[in-house]
């Protein structure tokens, strides 16, 4: 089991670590934080500034090999102080063990046969590494000074679990211990592995994530060395690239919202034990009990003895997945890509479209998702699409016609086209520009089926050639989704059929119908649940990214999105994995 004495810092292969000095190191740092806080470079110029990027940063890398601080033994060897820390702290742990699953890494195994919504699982708030509980830390004086730390609590956990893995007292020590030593997250990706995500939808926000990522780690570690207030932190004497990066990717694969002691808002924290669970489809099944004031988690369905146990992440699609958790997981029903439409300015209709649509509820310009099951588009992109081929004289009707107002409450319903030829425009339209997507990518289909069957593949290439064949299949359904729709209402218009009648009892609201219900929640607003203080969460959400205000941000920008998890291979626990509370709690 592990001693605090079997905290050490790693050597270089001679059994000694380089000697910077620390203006040297400064002056890299500083080389950094300004190439990583310029302006954005124009279109098509990303993989360059990031080549750059890359390149002070593995020179600052090889300045601080053999500086970093880690455990010696491997991760496996702590899981007994980590139930054996839990248990003294009344978290739940009779129900299961935590074991390695193979290819989804490690995950816990139920040591008895747990009923579906059987509460199996809690962890109570002393356990929980929270930004409040780094305000109470030796990272408190630093934290009350910086506007950084204040106005991204993501950043504040990341810096406060480095403080306590180098503090040999921490009474986190047991948890800090056994989480993976490295990630599968995209920062660890080599050159050559990202470059196979050139072309699709995940590469900018990847390169942003690294990016951002190199600009915090300048910033603080500026701070660090300069700042009165962080003089006496464990940190000051050894906080390396390989540090933070390891931080950062430990919180945005974990962090979860969870109520502050008084309710009143939110926190992020860490969440131990319960964050060792895998992800699978589902519901979520987590929430944050106020009255007893623990994370409390209930079966997503019956496990029998030796079964893993598994809690449901969110609805995230594979890029968020591979983004923030560092895995690819197969069966993602909730998969999509996103398509950026608007209508143009310059178009003589404007002004009537944009009405129309603002009657809706639904911006001249916007981001959408595609959709990996049917139907392919949510029903506020059917109603946006509606709009964008209306004619003229259609407009008119929807602006002034009889029943007006009654109409703009149809335009997401399926049931209630416009006009046969509205509804041949659009989905010729749909699937012309899923077509032209398609042609953006590097390879084919085929290509990337080709490649995957290669033996020798590393794992994160694997994971960026599966993301990147996800999606073109995500763009090849919905362009034979569109094609099919297309023929069928060019049959309906060949046979001059009748448009649908509604009465007024038919009229579906946008938010209500079915279509809708399969629309991903990208970005959603966590409100406070008003009855039994019970807090829902999303257990492997993208990690929170909390916006800086006016000038803050310009400094640094969070690379912990909005929640993930990783667990070194496969899948990931839902602290290895991903964990949060979901944006949106509803009552449990």
């Amino acid at each position: 089991m592990g001693k605090k004495s079997r905290v050490k810092t790693q050597k270089s292969g001679s059994g000694a670590s380089a000697v910077v000095s620390p203006k040297e190191m400064m002056n890299l740092i500083s080389e950094l934080l300004q190439k990583c806080s310029s302006a954005a470079p124009s279109a098509g110029k990303e993989w360059e500034e990031y080549i750059q990027i890359r390149g002070l940063v593995e020179k600052i890398r090889k300045k601080q090999k053999g500086m970093s601080v880690v455990f010696e033994g491997s991760r496996e060897d702590y899981f007994p102080d980590l139930m054996s820390w839990a248990q003294e702290n009344g978290a739940s742990c009779d129900s299961f063990i935590v074991t390695n699953f193979g290819a989804e890494g490690y995950g816990l195994r139920a040591t008895r046969d747990i009923k579906a919504e059987e509460l199996f699982l809690w962890i109570p708030r002393k356990m929980l590494m929270t930004v409040e509980s780094a305000q109470n830390s030796e990272l408190g004086p630093l934290y009350s000074q910086d506007r950084i730390l204040q106005a991204m609590g993501n950043v504040t956990l990341a810096l406060h679990l480095l403080c306590e893995r180098a503090n040999p007292a921490s009474s986190w020590l047991p948890y800090i211990r056994s989480l993976p030593q490295e990630y599968d997250t995209p920062l660890y990706y080599q050159q050559d592995e990202v470059q196979l995500l050139l072309g699709t939808q995940a590469v900018q926000d990847v390169l942003s994530q690294y990016k951002n990522t190199a600009r915090q780690y300048a910033y603080f570690y500026k701070l660090v060395q300069t700042h009165p207030a962080a003089s006496k932190l464990a940190l000051k004497d050894s906080f390396t690239f390989d540090d933070y990066r390891w931080a950062v990717s430990s919180v945005m694969t974990r962090q979860n919202q969870i109520p502050t002691e008084d309710g009143s808002r939110v926190t992020l924290a860490l969440i131990p034990v319960w964050d060792m669970c895998n992800h699978t489809n589902g519901l979520i099944t987590t929430g944050y009990n106020l009255e007893d004031d623990r994370c409390e988690c209930v079966a997503l369905q019956d496990y029998k003895e030796n079964e893993q146990i598994y809690i449901f992440y969110g609805t995230r699609s594979n890029a968020e997945f591979v983004i923030h958790n560092g895995f690819f997981f197969h069966d993602n029903v909730h998969d999509r890509v996103k398509i950026k439409l608007g209508v143009s300015k310059s178009e003589r209709l404007y002004a009537m479209k944009a009405e129309v649509l603002a009657r809706a509820g639904i911006p001249a310009s916007c981001v959408f998702a595609l959709h990996c099951n049917e139907p392919p588009i949510s029903a506020q992109l059917l109603a946006f699409l509606r709009v964008f081929c209306m004619t003229e004289e259609e407009l008119k009707d929807y602006l002034l016609g009889e029943r007006a107002i009654n109409k703009i409450f149809t335009l997401g319903n399926s049931e209630f086209p416009v006009s046969w030829d509205n509804e041949i425009k659009l989905w010729t339209f749909l699937e012309t520009r899923a077509a032209l997507l398609l042609k953006t990518y590097r390879t084919t289909s085929e290509e990337d089926c080709c490649m995957l069957e290669k033996p020798d593949l590393s794992l994160h290439s694997r994971v960026a050639i599966q993301l990147r064949l996800a999606e073109k299949q995500i763009l090849e359904k919905v362009s034979a989704s569109g094609r099919a729709k297309r023929l069928q209402f060019q049959k309906k218009l060949e046979e001059d059929a009748p448009l649908p009648h509604y009465e007024e009892s038919d009229i579906a609201l946008l938010e209500n119908s079915d279509t809708d219900a399969k629309l991903p929640i990208i970005l959603r607003k966590l409100e406070e649940v008003e009855e039994e203080g019970v807090y829902e969460m999303e257990a492997n959400g993208e990690p929170v990214q909390e916006e800086t205000r006016d000038k803050v941000s310009k400094d640094v920008h969070s690379t912990l999105d909005l929640t993930g998890g990783s667990n070194q291979k496969g899948q990931r626990e839902a602290g290895d994995g991903a964990s949060r509370t979901e944006e949106n709690p509803k009552e449990r």
